[in-house]
């Protein structure tokens, strides 16, 4: 992954592939690759182990002109049986989930909770593979791809995987940090999850807010502050600057979003055994 954040902003472990976090604790889903990306990457997979086999197969011909037709015949399925499943697998397994044509596309494929695939993940796919891309013309796994949310062929939906887009770029800014004097009414306060387009919203402003005119600024901040203020129990301290009220916010929550998130990442690694098979 080629995801430009900074490091505390990642969520945990399984998660890291899969969902950024902001600064507000808002979950960034990383988009799953497109279709047509998809299809051209396993196009091309598919006529580089063609040809392959192809190439193989002659050679082996050629060079056994005196073998009987049973020894040629099995020797054309191991080596048809090698191009179309063998090879893909040790090569998505040592790869960590990339084929010829998905580094060609800048594609990856990963587990349904963001981590790297492994061999059990790679055999599956394989071997569902071979049917649905090679005895059927890659028929049910376009139908697949098109009625998943992810593009999911039948290989990565019995595997558990799906595959994205490897190069993924997600820039954001600093995250707003607690304003001193409101520390401790934000550790006291009930502050519920904000709504991710409200959370984006205030932290945008926070960060454009000098670029805005006296006028402009005032009014985009009450809005804010008007809405967030029926999420939070008790109300902040009289007197207290609207924006400063607005960051507090958001850095409380991102403060306790990312402990649960340790917490459940911890509960994960104490109940689940390591994925090594």
């Amino acid at each position: 992954m080629t995801e430009q954040i900074a490091p505390e902003h990642r969520a945990l472990r399984g998660r890291e592939r899969e969902e950024l976090v902001t600064g507000e604790a808002v979950l960034l889903e990383v988009p799953p690759a497109s279709l047509p990306s998809r299809l051209g990457s396993g196009l091309l997979d598919v006529v580089i182990n063609v040809l392959g086999f192809v190439v193989t197969f002659w050679v082996i011909a050629t060079l056994a002109l005196s073998t009987s037709s049973a020894n040629m015949t099995t020797l054309a399925l191991l080596d048809l049986v090698a191009w179309t499943v063998a090879l893909p697998v040790a090569l998505e397994t040592l790869t960590r989930g990339r084929t010829i044509g998905k580094l060609v596309f800048k594609l990856r494929t990963v587990r349904d909770d963001g981590g790297p695939i492994v061999f059990r993940h790679a055999l599956t796919r394989g071997l569902v593979g071979f049917v649905e891309v090679y005895l059927f013309s890659g028929v049910p796994a376009v139908l697949a791809s098109m009625a998943t949310s992810r593009a999911r062929r039948l290989g990565d939906l019995a595997a558990g995987t799906y595959v994205v887009r490897e190069a993924t770029h997600i820039r954001l800014g600093a995250a707003p940090t607690m304003p001193p004097a409101l520390d401790g009414w934000a550790r006291r306060a009930d502050i519920a999850a904000l709504p991710d387009g409200l959370a984006l919203g205030i932290r945008q402003f926070l960060q454009r807010a000098g670029t805005l005119s006296p006028a402009a600024r005032q009014s985009v901040c009450q809005d804010l502050l008007d809405r967030t203020l029926p999420l939070v129990s008790p109300p902040p301290p009289a007197g207290a600057p609207a924006e400063a009220v607005l960051a507090a916010v958001l850095a409380d929550r991102r403060r306790r979003d990312t402990e649960r998130l340790v917490r459940e990442d911890d509960v994960r690694r104490r109940l689940l055994p390591p994925d090594t098979i």
